[in-house]
């Protein structure tokens, strides 16, 4: 990514996941070692929890999110990255990562790149908000 190539108000739109799998789910568990029911196990997330079905780790709704921040600015540039989960990811979801450039930040011989992220499901409802910052070629 260059300085030059870069503008305010730049933005990028990302499918992250094209119909999520309870397969998916539990993989994810595997990774984090978070083997929380509500995510793995359907009897268990809808007979004794009452939501509709599993659903999706808060986490890996931003590593998604997050891989979209990386192909965008590429690998080993991130320096900041966070947000908040605004809504559950249930299997079968569409997810597409929106990234805009919020602020392009020069400082010494160094440049900077300011993304605000929302990543919504196939409804449209917003699932994950958030906002990275990361290096950028001068």
């Amino acid at each position: 990514m260059q300085l030059d190539a870069v503008r305010v108000g730049d933005t990028l739109e990302r499918i992250v996941v094209d119909g999520l799998t309870r397969t998916q789910l539990v993989m994810y568990a595997g990774a984090s070692c978070d083997f929380n029911p509500l995510h793995t196990d359907e009897v268990y997330a809808t007979r004794a929890a009452g939501f509709p079905s599993v659903f999706g780790h808060g986490m890996l709704t931003m590593a998604l999110a997050g891989k979209a921040v990386t192909d965008y600015v590429g690998d080993g540039r991130l320096r900041s990255f966070g947000g908040r989960f605004r809504d559950q990811v249930w299997p079968g979801d569409t997810l597409t990562t929106h990234l805009t450039v919020q602020e392009i930040r020069v400082i010494n011989d160094e440049s900077f790149v300011i993304l605000d992220i929302a990543t919504v499901n196939q409804s449209g409802a917003t699932v994950f908000t958030g906002s990275a910052e990361a290096v950028i070629d001068q």
